[in-house]
């Protein structure tokens, strides 16, 4: 009760002195309130996006008890309680058939009604010709599938020739009361237009069991109802006989992880780094709120030194006066700390459905966690004490008699600040040098480096500061007083200038991490084919398919050269052929070889469009295949001009037939990267009657043409009509991932905002505290466009300066961490058209990496684009005149 005495009058001063001074109190209730309204939003919508097992109970198995699936090989299986979350085969395979609905209610002890669910692909026709669909077979009219599909137009099946399919597949001509016709199966009558509950964005189809024909590899899936909860010593009991159960008694009141079966326990992630990284998080959100609310309650606290000069000159004690301070920043701390969460929560609402967007995987119920929220607020609400904390107790030391005479103040400032921050600095740039090395947890060692960099860094502001002012003669008077005002005032711009810097650090960081990221993904890209060409290779086609799948690829494509690809069979029902290449000195010429020709060994009289080739080499290789000889790929330099040829045809089944004898052939070695997937050989037609080879068609190229996106679905539904899942392959070459694009823009935009933000708050705030000597500069004749130009000049002083720092300190993990993330051993790619092995142990495979690439635009845009911007926007909005004032110092 005396603490709170002691409190509430100092509560009463502050809540009168903020609605006195609107305009600051205003400024400080955004500082606080946009991060707390930011992470609330993130709270709230990762909590929406997250559907727990609980929550997606209904959408996984509709109304029943339980969904128990067997497979004909596990005798016994090991779950965790929600089996989602992972299973294993434990113990021996099953030696009879897997057990039947009616068995596994007597393992039980009670009976148990289930329908079956299936699911599977099948092959649909379309306008231009077919296209894969996924299908799930079940009973939606049975109150047990309740939950799993949404119908919005229409009604569930209720025959077998009756189907319901999502708007993807209605947007392909299969709309409510049209035919739907599976490919080789029954020609099914539209009835109904609806969603799954779990997925979006592929077109599926909803039939009653046994309506298609899916392949059947033995396993059983079963929505039941047990006649009661089936709780979790039951569902060990069904694990004994092979059966994998999601039991809805079960993930809504799971067991403890003691009771989880020993095989499964250590199958989780590494919550320790994961809640480091979280507390790295944490410690970072709170330090930029801190430095960004800072220069608000130092200034607050500067128009309120003569106040509390007065207090301690009538007997109030430093406690006392720091109290003054900190209830400020109760007060503004706390209605900032609720109104960021409240305003969180709209935004969170308003952003969902765009968002949504974005995921095939539908959001669960608006989930707004109040827990969590109160964390947040409170989190709030202490950022608003720390960033009071200094002023605080620099207002208690201030000289008393000067602050009552008119003067500043301030006591002079320490020199243990920058030597803390040199050695913090040393520290941080020596632990990211570590962590780059570190082959485990490197990424982990590095963040933690870059928060004590950044403390470094705070520490070293005063000095910059410091530095600029001493050497500012030169420069204009707008600047020259901005850069010494910057310098004199350090209580109120260090904070503002350290706050930019941090955030410009980690933009920087991440920024250089994600590009160095894209980097790698783009070098180590592997075409299988010349930019913009295409290639049909069905591995499943007949002979006479590949004339109708040439005609309907001209028709598609009506401007494009359509060649067919002779190569040497693989698999089929026709048998293969396996060669082998080599020399003296080298057996094995390739990391890893493949195709997406349709053969790791073609046959042509010129070389195909391949990737990665010397276009000088071309006459080389045209005159050794005119001239009988072979191309032969390796991805190191193999000497001579002769190629040893053997190996053995094998029967459909796999089982080796006669031997290919070897010859001796004229051949043309071609060193390509090792990144860089190609078939073993080329065999000119003379080469191959030599070899005793025929070869056959196995693909389709397609030349000449800019191939369309629509051009390619519509030949890929053209080709399926022919050889069932046969598509169209158009190598486009490196796409540059969306997520990157995506999340670049975002970091630009966090830190130009975050920036923008600060500069033009602690701007606005220094033209306040700075007011006597504005109206001094007025009084001795300075021109309006002066003040402009001055007010621009805070602007530019603390984002300018903020921005180089803060760039300077996030090069150093961000060049760090690029090592660690970017380094790999044994890259190579499997081409969706087959693949081999030439024999090399997985060390033996080349080490790619580092890649390190700079994003240069958006570091020129946050250092030098929005200072300027910052301080136009402040010139324009800056009142040119004051009224004049007295001043005494």
């Amino acid at each position: 009760m005396n603490a709170l005495r002691r409190w509430r009058p100092l509560l009463r001063i502050a809540w009168r002195d903020a609605a006195r001074h609107k305009v600051r109190s205003a400024l400080v209730l955004a500082l606080i309130a946009l991060p707390v309204m930011a992470v609330t939003a993130a709270d709230v919508l990762y909590q929406t996006a997250t559907v727990t097992g609980a929550e997606s109970l209904d959408r996984r198995i509709g109304g029943a008890d339980a969904q128990i699936r067997v497979d004909p090989w596990s005798a016994s299986v090991a779950q965790w309680p929600d089996p989602d979350r992972g299973s294993a085969s434990v113990g021996d395979q099953r030696s009879g058939p897997p057990p039947t609905l009616a068995e596994l209610g007597r393992t039980l002890g009670r009976p148990m009604r289930g329908i079956e669910l299936r699911s599977g692909q099948v092959q649909v026709d379309t306008a231009k010709g077919a296209a894969a669909v996924d299908v799930e077979e079940v009973d939606l009219r049975d109150p047990l599938a309740a939950g799993l599909y949404r119908i919005d137009r229409g009604r569930a099946p209720i025959g077998v020739d009756e189907v319901v399919v999502n708007s993807d597949l209605a947007d392909r001509g299969a709309g409510l009361g049209d035919t739907l016709q599976v490919s080789d199966g029954p020609a099914l009558k539209v009835v109904g237009v609806g969603e799954s509950t779990s997925f979006w964005g592929y077109p599926t189809m909803v039939t009653l069991p046994g309506v298609v024909d899916l392949p059947d590899d033995g396993s059983r899936a079963w929505l039941v109802d047990a006649g009661g909860p089936i709780t979790w010593p039951e569902v060990r009991s069904l694990n004994a006989v092979g059966a994998v159960v999601l039991s809805r008694e079960v993930v809504e009141h799971p067991p403890p992880d003691s009771e989880v079966p020993a095989e499964l326990r250590n199958t989780g992630g590494d919550s320790s780094q994961t809640l480091a990284i979280l507390g790295l998080i944490v410690a970072m959100v709170l330090l930029e709120v801190v430095l960004l609310a800072g220069p608000a309650f130092a200034v607050g606290a500067r128009r309120q030194s003569r106040t509390l000069a007065l207090m301690s000159a009538t007997g109030a004690t430093p406690p006392q006066t720091r109290r003054t301070v900190l209830g400020s920043a109760l007060v503004l701390g706390t209605v900032a700390a609720l109104g960021g969460v409240v305003a969180g929560i709209g935004l969170a609402w308003a952003t969902q459905p765009l968002l949504q967007r974005l995921s095939h995987e539908w959001f669960g119920p608006f989930d707004v966690p109040w827990p969590h929220l109160a964390g947040i607020a409170i989190f709030g609400l202490v950022s608003a004490l720390l960033a009071a904390v200094v002023p605080a107790w620099i207002s208690s030391r201030q000289d008393v008699v000067a602050v009552l005479a008119g003067r500043r103040g301030d006591r002079k400032a320490g020199l243990r600040s920058p030597v803390a921050g040199v050695l913090l600095l040393g520290a941080g740039i020596a632990g990211s040098a570590a962590g780059a090395r570190a082959h485990g947890n490197g990424e982990l060692m590095i963040a933690f480096s870059a928060l004590v960099a950044v403390l470094g860094m705070i520490l070293l502001v005063p000095l910059v500061l410091v530095g600029l002012a001493k050497v500012s003669a030169r420069l204009p008077l707008a600047l020259r007083f901005a850069v010494r005002d910057a310098a004199r005032h350090r209580t109120r711009t260090v904070p503002a200038v350290a706050a930019v810097a941090a955030t410009v650090a980690g933009v920087v960081a991440l920024g250089i991490a994600n590009a160095s990221d894209a980097k790698e993904n783009r070098e180590t890209y592997t075409p299988t084919l010349r930019a913009g060409d295409g290639v049909v290779a069905a591995y499943g086609a007949q002979a006479d398919d590949w004339e109708p799948i040439r005609r309907a690829l001209e028709r598609e494509i009506p401007a494009a050269t359509v060649e067919p690809v002779e190569g040497l069979p693989e698999g089929g029902s026709d048998g293969s052929v396996s060669l082998r290449f080599r020399t003296a000195e080298h057996k094995n010429f390739l990391y890893s070889y493949g195709s997406s020709l349709g053969a790791s060994v073609l046959v042509a009289d010129r070389l195909p469009g391949l990737p990665g080739l010397d276009p000088d080499q071309g006459a080389v290789v045209d005159r050794v295949l005119t001239t009988g000889g072979v191309v032969v790929f390796a991805n190191e330099r193999v000497p001579g001009h002769e190629v040893v040829v053997s190996g053995r045809h094998y029967d459909g089944n796999g089982r080796a037939g006669a031997k290919v004898e070897k010859h001796t052939l004229p051949a043309v070695f071609i060193h390509v990267p090792s990144h860089v997937t190609v078939p073993q050989a080329v065999l000119s037609p003379m080469a191959a009657r030599e070899l005793g080879l025929a070869p056959a068609t196995v693909g389709m190229y397609v030349t000449g043409s800019t191939i369309t996106a629509d051009q390619e679905r519509n030949a890929d539904e053209a080709v399926a009509a022919i050889v069932p899942y046969a598509g169209l392959y158009v190598e486009r070459g490196y796409q540059g991932d969306d997520a990157t694009r995506i999340l670049l823009l975002i970091l630009g935009s966090l830190g130009a905002v975050l920036m923008l933000g600060g500069t033009l708050t602690t701007t606005y705030l220094a033209l306040s505290d700075a007011r006597p000597d504005l109206a001094t500069l007025g009084a001795v004749g300075a021109a309006p466009r002066t003040r402009r130009a001055v007010a621009g000049s805070f602007a530019v002083v603390v984002a300018l300066v903020g921005g180089v720092v803060g760039a300077a300190v996030g090069f150093i993990p961000g060049i760090a961490v690029a090592r660690p993330l970017t380094s790999s051993q044994g890259v190579y790619a499997a081409p969706s058209g087959g693949s081999g092995s030439s024999g090399f142990n997985a060390d033996q495979l080349p080490v790619t990496g580092p890649f390190l690439d700079i994003p240069w635009l958006l570091i020129v845009a946050l250092v030098v684009a929005l200072p300027l911007v910052t301080a136009l926007v402040v010139a324009a909005t800056t009142r040119p005149r004051l009224p004049l004032v007295a001043r005494l110092d």
